[in-house]
Formats: C-alpha cells, structure tokens, sequence
C-alpha cells in the first residue's frame, strides 16, 4: 500500500427530501447571492427546479440563472456564466443537475476570480488557487464530481475535452436525493454506472497493490452492476438508485484511490478525445474504451486483472484463459445493459482512428500508469475496439 493522506472536505447530505436543506446550508456560509446553473430543464419536469428555489427563498438567498448546460458540458457556457456571476455580483455557485453542471460550476466559480480566460487552467497555464464557493444537489449520480475537486469541459473551437483539478473546487456542501433519479431514461443510467465502474478501475488497475483497496473496489464494481441490472427492471426501486448514487460517489472522491498510486486515467484521457469529437456519451466512450485497453495492456499485471476476472465476474480459470474470459464477461455484461461495446456500435469508422489518435496526443507525448502509452498504442487500442 502507498502512502496516502485522505482528507475530503465535502459535507455530503444524502437521503429523501433532503434537497429542501440547500438553502439553510448556503446561507450557514453568510452567503445572501447565487448563481443557480442547471442543463435542458428536466429540473422544471421533475420537481427539483421547484424543491431548491422554494428552500432559496425560505431562507432569503437571491439567485440568478443560466440554463442550457449540455452533457458534454462546453467552454463557451462558463464564458456566459462567468460573464453573468461578474455583473450580478454573486457570491457563490449553486449546480443543479448531473455532472456536466457541476463541473461548470467549478469551472465558473474559478473563472470569475480569474483575470484570464479560464481555459488557461484546463491547458496547464494557470494553477487554480481560488474560486467562488460551489453547492451542489445531484439529479444523475456518475462522475462523483459533488465530492471531489475536479471538473471537464470541452473547447468546441479546438474540440478538446480537458480537465481541471483543484482543492478549491470541491463543493461546500452536496445534496442527493436518490428519489429524483427515478425518472431517468434506461440508457442514463446504464451511462452513469459504466462511468462510476470506470473511475473505481481507473484506480484498481494502476499497478498498486493494498488487499483492503481491491476488496472495496470489487466491492463496489459488484453494487454498481446488481443495481444497475435492477434499475433497468424497475427505474424506482430506491435501494437499488441509492446504492448506484453512493456507489457513484465514493468512486471518485478518494476513498478508492487511498493507499493508490494515483490511478491511470489512460481510459479517460483516450474517451474524452471520442466524446470531444463525435459528442457521445462519456459512460458509452468508457464501455468502448476499457475492454479494449485491458486486452491490450494486461501483460503489465496479470494477476490483478485475474483477480478481477474472478472477484467480479466469478470465471472459474486459471492465468491468462481467466483474464480472456474476464475481459469477455466485462463486454458480455456491458452489452446485456446496453452499452456499446466498439466504435462502430456508435457510428464511428475505423478509418477515423488517425484522427482520434492526433486528438489524444495534444496533451503530450506519452501518458498512463500501469503502462505508458504513445501514440502507437493508442492506435493499437482503438484498433482493438473498433472490433
């Protein structure tokens, strides 16, 4: 196990009709104005909108709106935002909805401390120290974004999908009222648990070694599926949303990552790259991707990704015959959920592979953990998953 010092300062409020404390917990920090930021109005549908403005008003907040966040979340949105906080003097950042308006809040909330353009921090010119503070309530349990410090955008311009990380950024405090999550679409939340997976084996296969962390990764990978197979059934069954939503949660909000050595993070870096170009959908990206590298760089660690193949999916082999059926049982669960399994199951030639390769690489020339990669393996890999 690797040194570690686990420290998140999140206060986390999780539970039914807790979305009604958000603006006692606001006003707790003196704060009288907030930028209130959501996506395409499924807030206004689900009651949400109607929960967190009633609790603003209760307890005196004044806010403003932006509307519009899209999935893929883009540049040009913080601009506008981070143009309307300036001029209404707002005090702190509310996000309402899944993870691309919280990581716009972050955005945001660090943008307008910044006399630049805040796409200097995404491109390692400017080291974020500062931002508004954040507040979250979570419609979509992912990318564990409500308790953690990091955040993605994309530049439409330069179609790069970049991110910020910063402990500034990690929200006051987070709401998730499981219930809401019942009227997402089958294909959200199949997208969140395939994310949530993605970022619990972004640590697991980094090449560290800590028996209490593989155990509460597999853990978790377990819930994530037994819940999601559930939810497909029925969408309402609160245990199982409960158990994806915290699952989602301490995914990524460094509990999994304790004793690590950072996690690889080479399946995100290549996926955000597909996201950035065709504009899927990140949890779709990462089914595609993650098989496809664990085929390829497995050789590195055999005997973790044995462990995974047994531990998660139970195969009954030995050595490599158990890490090939591991890897066959990954993309036979993925595609029995339905998640697409190669690019071509998302309209994505394999002709476009050159282009995809240029897009990873203009971060640097060489990234990974458990195995570095250059531009050559990237290709070899989205060969793989072009299959």
């Amino acid at each position: 196990m690797e040194n570690f010092v686990f420290h998140n300062p999140t206060k986390l409020i999780f539970g039914k009709g807790t979305i009604s404390k958000i603006g006692e917990e606001i006003k707790s920090f003196g704060i009288k104005k907030v930028l209130m930021l959501y996506g395409g109005g499924s807030i206004k549908r689900n009651g949400v909108y109607d929960q967190v403005v009633d609790s603003l008003k209760r307890n005196g907040i004044e806010w403003v709106e932006v509307s519009g966040v899209k999935p893929n979340p883009v540049l040009s949105k913080v601009h506008e935002a981070i143009e309307v906080c300036r001029r209404e003097n707002v005090e702190a950042v509310l996000g309402v909805g899944g993870g691309s308006v919280i990581d716009s809040a972050k955005a945001i909330a660090a943008g307008v401390l910044y006399e630049g353009d805040i796409w200097d921090a995404f491109a390692g010119k400017y080291r974020i120290e500062k931002a508004l503070p954040v507040f979250a309530v979570l419609t979509i349990s992912a990318t564990g974004t409500e308790m953690n410090g990091n955040a993605v955008i994309t530049n439409e311009e330069t179609q790069e999908k970049w991110a910020i990380s910063a402990k500034c950024l990690y929200p006051k405090v987070s709401i998730i009222d499981p219930h809401v999550q019942s009227s997402l679409l089958k294909q959200q939340t199949v997208y969140s648990a395939v994310d949530a997976i993605a970022h619990t084996l972004e640590y697991y296969f980094d090449g560290s070694d800590s028996d209490i962390q593989n155990q509460i990764s597999e853990s978790i990978i377990r819930s994530i599926m037994n819940s999601t197979e559930t939810l497909i059934d029925n969408p309402a069954d609160y245990e199982a949303r409960a158990n994806l939503a915290w699952c989602a949660t301490i995914a990524l909000n460094g509990l999994t990552a304790a004793g690590r050595k950072g996690g690889d993070w080479s399946c995100h870096r290549i996926e955000h790259s597909l996201s950035a170009l065709y504009d899927i959908a990140h949890g779709a990206g990462l089914a595609i991707v993650f098989p496809a590298w664990i085929r390829y760089v497995y050789g590195q660690k055999p005997q973790q990704f044995e462990r995974f193949a047994k531990h998660v999916f139970s195969i009954d082999a030995v050595g490599e015959e158990a890490i090939l059926k591991g890897i066959d049982a990954f993309k036979a669960w993925l595609k029995k959920v339905g998640a697409p399994v190669s690019l071509r199951d998302v309209g994505i030639p394999a002709d476009d592979i050159d282009r995809i390769v240029e897009n990873v690489m203009k971060q640097g020339p060489s990234f990974g953990v458990l195995k570095r990669l250059g531009k050559e393996d990237v290709k070899q890999i989205l060969l793989i998953a072009s299959q």
